[in-house]
């Protein structure tokens, strides 16, 4: 690990939202004020240094540790991998999506809590910050003793509440089921095990508002970071609100996005919807709600380049400065969490830092994760 770096000449995003031409000094994993004499200088003339992405759900993961139905790879050989991914594409700091659900199978509750021992057990040998965040779906009440146990970890996981049930059960007594052999295979049963997992996982909505409020006291005895998820009201919004969720993440509706920014609070929508022109499910278009100030945060969702590609997007269509998409990607979202010390090019944070050629296609030139050169081209 090289302990002091000198970025040379770039042009560097500053706190206040300016391109200047400065050096960053970088010892110890941390942004200082004065270079050593002993740092490794990479000239960074002609490019844009800028602090390394913030990634508040991303579940791309799942498909290294699962590439194919039945098909597990080994969780060091997998999150290796995605460590190496995530770096590549310029995300410093990750929080992996773990959906905790009553379904058997890659989502399932030994599955969660495979991926939360492994984690635990690997993070030292990875480069860029890897965190959790608990996607607990809210019918998935063998999961709750768990959830206080993980709660109580550092770094504290944050927790995302999920009702992808009520849709299921809809869809279902719709007749709707276009989704229907997808979600079996995902969990290893037949289509007619999974409905019938559904008809009785389905009885147990009368106690999810207590459940609901059980969890949300468990998050916030740890201070956890807690967002609501899917929300397709305002009442929703308020009821979650008033439980500690103060961050809104993919909200099915324009007036929750509005009821939420008008609040202070932080809206997050996925960058692949940036990058695709729209949302692969009908749901609002994420560049139309960021050109109109209804969303604060951008996720990598499913798609790991997403994030870089979505900011290069909102400044290539003129829909956004390059500072303002920045902090789609990296301060806000580092906000959002509680994260006080990275999203910044600034004196004493944590030196995560990427530098990027803007001059064509944005390509990405160099990544340090914690001060560590992980990247250079």
């Amino acid at each position: 690990m090289t302990t002091s770096v000198c970025l040379k000449g770039g042009q560097v995003l500053t706190p206040q939202g300016d391109l200047e031409i400065a050096d960053v000094h970088i010892a110890e994993g941390r942004i200082v004020e004065s270079p050593a004499a002993d740092s490794l200088t990479i000239d960074c003339r002609g490019y844009c240094v800028l602090p390394g992405m913030v990634d508040v759900h991303g579940d791309a993961f799942e498909l290294e540790l699962h590439p194919r139905p039945g098909v597990d790879i080994a969780f060091p050989i997998a999150m290796g991998s995605v460590d190496r991914q995530l770096l590549a594409n310029g995300i410093t700091t990750a929080f992996h999506g773990l959906t905790l659900s009553w379904e058997p199978g890659a989502r399932s509750l030994d599955a969660g809590r495979r991926f939360m021992d492994g984690l635990q057990a690997l993070r030292p040998r990875l480069t860029a910050d890897h965190r959790v965040q608990l996607r607990w779906e809210t019918f998935a009440h063998d999961a709750i003793e768990d959830l206080g146990r993980w709660l109580g970890q550092q770094p504290t996981p944050a927790i995302a509440f999920n009702d992808h049930t009520t849709a299921t059960m809809e869809k279902v007594q719709a007749g709707n089921h276009k989704k229907l052999g997808q979600w079996a295979q995902r969990a290893g049963l037949s289509v007619e095990q999974y409905l019938a997992e559904v008809d009785a996982v389905g009885r147990r909505a009368p106690e999810v508002p207590a459940k609901i409020r059980e969890v949300a006291g468990l998050a916030r005895r740890q201070n956890a970071i807690m967002l609501s998820h899917d929300e397709r009201s305002c009442d929703e919004r308020a009821t979650h609100r008033d439980l500690g969720m103060q961050v809104c993440e993919f909200p099915l509706a324009r007036v929750v996005a509005e009821d939420a920014v008008a609040r202070g609070e932080h809206v997050i929508l996925g960058g692949p919807n940036v990058i695709r022109g729209g949302s692969h499910t009908g749901a609002m278009s994420a560049e139309e709600a960021i050109g109109d100030g209804l969303c604060t945060v951008l996720a990598s969702d499913y798609y790991y380049p997403s994030l870089l590609h979505a900011a290069e997007g909102l400044v290539d269509r003129g829909v956004l400065s390059l500072s303002a998409a920045w902090d789609l990607v990296s301060s806000n979202p580092a906000a959002a969490m509680g994260l006080q010390d990275r999203g910044r090019i600034e004196v004493g944070c944590r030196a995560d830092v990427v530098v990027i050629d803007c001059s064509g296609p944005w390509r990405l030139v160099h990544t340090l994760a914690g001060g560590e050169v992980v990247l250079r081209l």
